[in-house]
């Protein structure tokens, strides 16, 4: 599914990742992990497409990103969705209009922008907020969008850069079994974070960084 091969990544003169060879296999649930400056939200925005390798090669499906078309790259990154930590919702748009929006940019139908917009928002919870705007909501239901808006598109792979940085222990808990759920339905899952506590006797994949280098893996 995801494969890298002896990327690096360089800003200016500082280097944040250093020679990461990494292969993911499709359905698997995987935290990437490390301190402050690690790497983390570098790799993940490599994986992505938004940021392309200063060395090294990244295949996602077979298809590597350096040789890629922009046009195909755009079609590729619709198979992927992207949960940032700060929810990136848009205050003058309903909660159905910001999930809606992921749709409306590929150019599809109304009538299956509502229907899986409305499944969306069914599977994170949030039917009977659909009007309400993302002011009106806790940070967990803020966050529960943002996911809502990142699998509506029914993408291959999930990927989360400390989506649970900002909220409190309980949300944090149902908002990892909603990850949780949406891998069990055979999304790839990628998640970033520092916090110990959230990994704690988890039985999934661990990649620890540190200073832009994967030490080891469990």
């Amino acid at each position: 599914m995801i494969q890298l091969f002896r990327v690096s990544k360089s800003f200016g003169t500082s280097k944040a990742l250093q020679d990461i060879n990494l292969r993911i296999r499709k359905g698997e649930f995987v935290f990437v992990t490390g301190p402050s400056g690690a790497g983390k939200t570098t790799l993940l925005r490599l994986i992505f497409g938004t940021e392309p390798p200063t060395e090294g090669q990244i295949l996602i499906r077979g298809i590597n990103l350096n040789r890629i078309r922009r046009t195909s790259l755009d079609l590729l990154r619709r198979r992927m969705g992207f949960v940032f930590q700060d929810f990136k919702l848009l205050s003058r748009k309903t909660v159905f209009q910001n999930v809606a929006i992921a749709l409306e940019v590929t150019g599809e139908r109304p009538a299956i922008v509502r229907k899986k917009t409305h499944q969306a928002l069914k599977a994170v919870g949030l039917s009977k907020k659909e009007e309400l705007f993302p002011l009106q909501l806790s940070g967990g239901e803020q966050q529960r969008v943002a996911i809502a808006r990142a699998v509506v598109n029914d993408p291959l792979i999930l990927i989360a850069d400390e989506p649970t940085g900002n909220l409190d222990p309980d949300i944090t808990r149902d908002i990892m079994i909603l990850f949780r759920s949406i891998n069990l339905r055979g999304t790839t899952v990628i998640i970033a974070t520092h916090s110990q506590e959230l990994m704690k006797d988890t039985e999934q994949r661990i990649i620890l960084l540190k200073e832009g280098r994967m030490l080891r893996e469990r």
